[in-house]
């Protein structure tokens, strides 16, 4: 079939005016929030349900016709670019709260569902998600589980995978399977939904996930500290979490609060400077646990791992010492940086971090290092910021080049290449790195027994053979 033709059948399978094919729906619908790919799909389909994706799968699969996913477009890895004449399938339409079972704790959504609208209808029924990032607002859940998102709660709530109680999806031979039924204890086989959570797209389409949910945090309270040394991040983490229950654990170095103050709308938490910083938050649900927590960062400060402090005293200051941390990729974005999501184990966070900053610093030293992330689960975000002098295409083949200091450091610490925003077509060359090649040639053959005609999101992870 020529392109017009693959137009006017992809017309016939959804509702009307749900395929679009407008210059400026293909570059917004055709990108993430990467900028190494120029964006070019086909078309755009927008399905409203399950149902209408089977048609679009079963579509593709006879005429040979490549499908992207598109949720909320916030990944970092070009998992959700179509840049070779693909048709994205935008889930923006299937942004329905299908389910609510108060007694079960769980809710039904689908795919299009924004983070921030089921975190949002959990609090209105007294319960909590707590899967949050920056993103929230625009990310999509079918992306999320589709890069198994973490953010700034890991430490106490885990990963997006682990408030998945059931999946409902199209596969790339356009099956429709309903995985786990919702069940708490299912053992009976292979629990496929793991499958599809961090795949990207790559062995078929999240339609539907039913999400477990929790009790509402009470009285979450924030810590910022000034560290002494990049170590003492280890030495303040291991002193907390023997006492405080923390919900999360977030550092950023100081160029990158300098960033974020001259950006504007935030204070500095105090006078005193730090070479980095620490952000903790925990529940402070009982004057107890205040003191406890008091105690405990004044013997920081007396064993010299600290130099400054402050503890929120209100919600409102809370949310503006998060401020500090989360305000960091807007203050720096207009610098054109170049961003990688990269994690160790937790103990191997110092040693790790200083060997990528000397690395760059001794090849490149006139590039400023940003780094921030949540240190408590062993994820980092390095950005490195393009010199105001230096052509954008000089910048970035340089830093090709940095791809492949950080990740034989990365390999040398048996860490990985990607934490949380998935591989797609950014990391799918470093894939080695962090997978042994029997590891590739499983992936490949799941690959191939969802997608025998590779037709899902093809060129992600990796190519085909």
């Amino acid at each position: 079939m020529n392109p017009e033709q693959i137009i006017a059948a992809l017309k016939t399978l959804v509702d009307d005016g749900k395929v679009l094919t407008d210059p400026a729906d293909l570059e917004a619908y055709g990108k993430d929030w990467t900028r190494q790919y120029a964006p070019s799909p086909l078309a755009v389909v927008l399905p409203k349900t399950t149902e209408q994706v089977q048609a679009l799968v079963q579509f593709a699969n006879d005429n040979q016709v490549a499908l992207v996913p598109s949720g909320g477009r916030t990944g970092l890895s070009a998992g959700a670019v179509a840049a070779n004449g693909e048709v994205v399938v935008a889930f923006d339409n299937m942004n329905r709260i299908l389910d609510f079972s108060p007694s079960d704790r769980t809710v039904r959504c689908q795919a299009g569902v924004v983070t921030e609208q089921l975190q949002g209808f959990a609090d209105d029924n007294g319960l909590f998600y707590p899967v949050d990032f920056a993103s929230a607002g625009s990310s999509q859940l079918g992306g999320n589980l589709s890069t198994n998102a973490g953010g700034i709660k890991v430490i106490r709530y885990g990963m997006s995978r682990d408030w998945v109680a059931g999946l409902k999806v199209v596969t790339g031979k356009g099956d429709i399977l309903d995985l786990n039924l919702d069940l708490e204890k299912n053992n009976t086989g292979y629990d496929l939904r793991h499958l599809f959570i961090g795949a990207e797209g790559t062995l078929g389409f999240i339609t539907e996930a039913t999400m477990k949910l929790t009790r509402q945090p009470t009285n979450l309270t924030v810590m910022v500290l000034g560290l002494a040394d990049l170590t003492n991040t280890m030495d303040v983490l291991q002193t907390f979490l023997k006492t405080v229950d923390l919900t999360a654990y977030e550092f950023f170095s100081h160029q990158a609060m300098q960033h974020v103050l001259a950006h504007g709308q935030v204070q500095a938490p105090f006078e005193t400077e730090a070479p980095y910083y620490a952000l903790l938050e925990f529940e402070a649900v009982s004057d107890q646990v205040m003191d406890d927590a008091m105690a405990l960062f004044e013997q920081c400060v007396e064993n010299g791992w600290v130099v400054d402090g402050v503890i929120s005293q209100s919600e409102t200051q809370a949310n503006n010492l998060w401020q500090l941390r989360e305000r960091i990729s807007e203050s720096i974005a207009p610098r054109t940086p170049y961003k990688n999501d990269i994690s160790v184990v937790v103990s191997k966070v110092p040693e790790f971090l200083t060997e990528i900053d000397q690395v760059v610093n001794e090849h490149y030293p006139d590039f400023e290092i940003i780094w921030f992330g949540h240190i408590g689960d062993g994820n980092l975000h390095l950005n490195i910021l393009k010199p105001e002098d230096m052509a954008k295409a000089e910048f970035f083949d340089k830093c090709q080049q940095v791809n492949t200091w950080v990740f034989d450091i990365v390999q040398r610490h048996r860490g990985s290449i990607s934490a949380e925003h998935g591989v797609g077509m950014v990391k799918k060359d470093y894939l080695q790195y962090t997978r042994s090649p029997a590891e590739i040639a499983y992936l490949r053959g799941i690959k191939q027994v969802f997608d025998p005609n590779g037709i899902m999101n093809p060129g992600k992870i990796f190519d085909a053979e």
